[in-house]
């Protein structure tokens, strides 16, 4: 007997070894026969806290912008998926006479008009315009006198408008003048998560849904919901919270992490949907990102009576397998510019520019520097368009031949202030090029290459997180001059909330600029 029970208790680890590994309960294993229907990011690169709102068949989003003019880009969509640029908010300097630094907009459309909320945190803090069309024009800004970051507008039946921000204190608002109606109540505290940010307030089947973001805009961002019979409240948490998340064990090892700040919207055929941003990291671990906070798309399930669920679990995929609207593919911006028009809607200055120091004329963009240097509080000579790819290849053809030690221009890569250049410079009445890498207070600058008089072909590529820097002449094969690790210009590590922008600037050092530098042709090209 007790041979038999020795034998036995020998067998049984092999037994449990033999059985195979437990599955993610949390997560159902993709189907690999289903077909994918979509992709995420449905809007890729920097394009973070999409709102979204539909006037009959025709869907409209807008993200926040930060220091970026024009700021608040405008898309229009048939199918929620394929998106098209069609304007920008704020296009004119004196809708932002004290600068631009725009956090999370909400857009909605009310009886013909379409309101645009936001706060600008270096200009008079939180504002709405209006506009008869999406595209613009939009009006100047109307100021309302409330806390908090991220306001929403909520048109109730009864005529009744309210603004909610942040601090979860609801309020009546005058949309004619922009003062506040009665009281301020805080209606909800969250469900716990720190800084709470984005709510938007939504009226279904009898009961006003509160829904926010928390957890801050890294790992543990999530989305939470609460629900009243009124809407001054008390409001009662979802038990389910939060609807949307990847810090859990269903997104652990998602592409795709720091989702949240989203808005909901049903569709035109009665089905509902969420946009919100996450964003893709170019390492491994820990996760670094240079795209920043992108805008994805996922399905609603919003029983009567009951509560949104997201996607059926709260976890987001890159290859979306579920039923779409029909699909209305849109054109997209071209990756090959001649500057024989003006720039097109994506492309961005740092706050709103000094316009005569650009110049499109003759098949070239002239630009010359000022004495600020990127990084520099004001506006540089700068202008670029978002990373959208985590492999991309960018080049141009600039003609600069700077008779001023202290001037320079080239191509660079931007984020919150920390930049990588590819540059021409001169020294002693010859031209070189350089690469210079600028992180916090961290400073390199490569060997010089000496450059033949005329045109130089710059090029910046990024591939396995790395940046490599090159330059070409006379139709000769590119000469690399140095490469970067990706991670040193992520949002991990240079901070803030913005993603890496690739453009063409000018600086004169601390001096004014004299030598217009020359760009022939831009080109960029994602290989994702």
């Amino acid at each position: 007997m007790k041979c038999h029970l020795l034998i036995s208790l020998f067998l049984m680890p092999s037994i449990f070894l033999a059985q195979p590994p437990a599955g993610n309960p949390w997560n159902a294993d993709p189907d690999p026969d289903a077909n994918i229907t979509y992709r995420n990011p449905v809007i890729p690169g920097f394009y973070s806290d999409p709102s979204v709102c539909r006037v009959g068949d025709d869907y409209y989003l807008i993200t926040s912008s930060f220091e970026y003019f024009p700021g608040i880009p405008v898309f229009h969509s048939k199918d929620l998926i394929h998106w098209a640029q069609i304007g920008n908010v704020i296009n004119r300097a004196e809708q932002v006479p004290r600068g631009i630094n725009i956090f999370a907009p909400t857009l909605r459309y009310h009886q013909g008009t379409y309101y645009m909320i936001t706060t600008n945190i270096v200009g008079g803090g939180n504002f709405y315009v209006t506009a008869k069309k999406a595209a613009g024009p939009w009006s100047d800004p109307v100021y309302v006198d409330i806390e908090g970051i991220d306001p929403d507008l909520f048109f109730d039946e009864n005529g009744k408008v309210y603004v909610i921000s942040s601090t979860f204190e609801l309020c009546e608002i005058n949309l004619q003048n922009g003062t506040l109606v009665g009281e301020k109540r805080k209606v909800w505290n969250g469900t716990g998560g720190r800084y709470p940010e984005g709510p938007h307030i939504y009226k279904k089947d009898g009961y006003y849904y509160l829904m926010a973001a928390e957890g801050g805009t890294e790992e543990a961002h999530s989305e939470t919901i609460a629900r009243s019979n009124t809407i001054w409240g008390p409001y009662t948490e979802n038990p389910a919270n939060p609807i949307l998340a990847h810090a859990n064990a269903a997104g652990q090892g998602n592409p795709i992490q720091g989702v949240g700040h989203a808005d909901m919207i049903q569709a035109h055929d009665g089905s509902w949907w969420m946009v919100f941003h996450g964003y893709r990291s170019v390492t491994g671990y820990p996760a670094h990102h240079i795209l920043g906070r992108e805008t994805c798309l996922a399905p609603v399930t919003w029983p009567r009576g009951g509560w949104p669920v997201v996607n059926g679990n709260g976890v987001v995929q890159v290859d979306m397998t579920c039923p779409t609207l029909p699909q209305v593919i849109l054109s997209s911006p071209p990756g090959h510019l001649e500057f024989d028009h003006p720039l097109g809607l994506e492309w961005n200055y740092i706050q709103p520019p000094v316009t005569t120091n650009y110049q499109i004329k003759d098949g070239h963009l002239s630009m010359i520097g000022t004495e600020l240097t990127i990084g520099q509080e004001g506006s540089p000579t700068f202008v670029g368009r978002r990373l959208t790819d985590k492999r991309f290849t960018t080049t141009v053809r600039l003609d600069f031949d700077p008779k001023k030690e202290n001037e320079e221009a080239g191509i660079i890569l931007l984020n919150n202030g920390s930049h990588f250049d590819l540059m021409v410079t001169s020294d002693k009445g010859k031209q070189y090029v350089v690469v210079r890498l600028q992180f916090g207070r961290t400073h390199y600058t490569s060997r010089e290459m000496l450059l033949q008089p005329g045109p130089v072909d710059l090029r910046i590529s990024l591939n396995d997180a790395v940046f490599t820097f090159a330059y070409a002449q006379d139709g000769n094969p590119f000469h690399e001059i140095d490469r970067a690790d990706a991670r040193f210009l992520s949002s991990e590590t240079v901070g803030w909330f913005t993603g890496v922008y690739i453009g063409m600037y000018a600086t004169g050092n601390g001096q004014p600029g004299e030598t217009p530098a020359m760009y022939d042709w831009f080109d960029y090209q994602g290989n994702d």
